[in-house]
């Protein structure tokens, strides 16, 4: 699951990139696009903080994960121990 948003973010970084490469590029070579470099700016920032949104959360289901993981192990680990002593 944490992939998908490690996917996620990286898309949303490149769009950031490239949103603020846009905003250098002189309005004769955007014909038909937006030319005002502060938009271009303001997109690039709210894809920068998509994209870091997006990496908090992978990160934090990746941790999540790891605990789900870890606490089953144990479980497992508790009842192998128990049925050991029994025998």
């Amino acid at each position: 699951m944490s992939k998908n948003f490690y996917i996620l973010a990286g898309s949303f970084f490149v769009f950031a990139l490239i949103s603020a490469g846009m905003a250098f590029v002189p309005s004769s070579f955007q014909p038909g696009l937006p030319a005002n470099g502060t938009l271009w700016r303001t997109i690039a920032l709210f894809f920068l903080l998509l994209g870091l949104a997006a990496a908090l959360i992978g990160t934090m289901s990746n941790l999540f994960e790891q605990v789900d993981r870890h606490g089953e192990e144990a479980r497992r680990a508790a009842r192998r121990k128990r049925r050991g002593s029994r025998g």
